[in-house]
């Protein structure tokens, strides 16, 4: 449980930097996905899935 809260924090840490960092590019961006199809999100997250799935495959060699 504390490997996953731990994991959880960090993604908050990682998701909030753009929007505290960038503002005007993280609203552009956020503006651009709205208009995206459903299936090019899904798209992006099966891809985000994917890359998080094998960097822990390889962090954990």
């Amino acid at each position: 449980m504390k490997i996953l809260l731990t994991a959880f924090a960090l993604m908050l840490v990682i998701e909030g930097l753009l929007p505290f960092l960038m503002p005007g590019l993280w609203r552009e961006t956020f503006r651009k996905l709205t208009e995206m199809s459903d299936g090019q999100i899904r798209f992006i997250g099966l891809t985000s899935m994917l890359a998080g799935l094998l960097l822990l495959y390889i962090v954990r060699q």
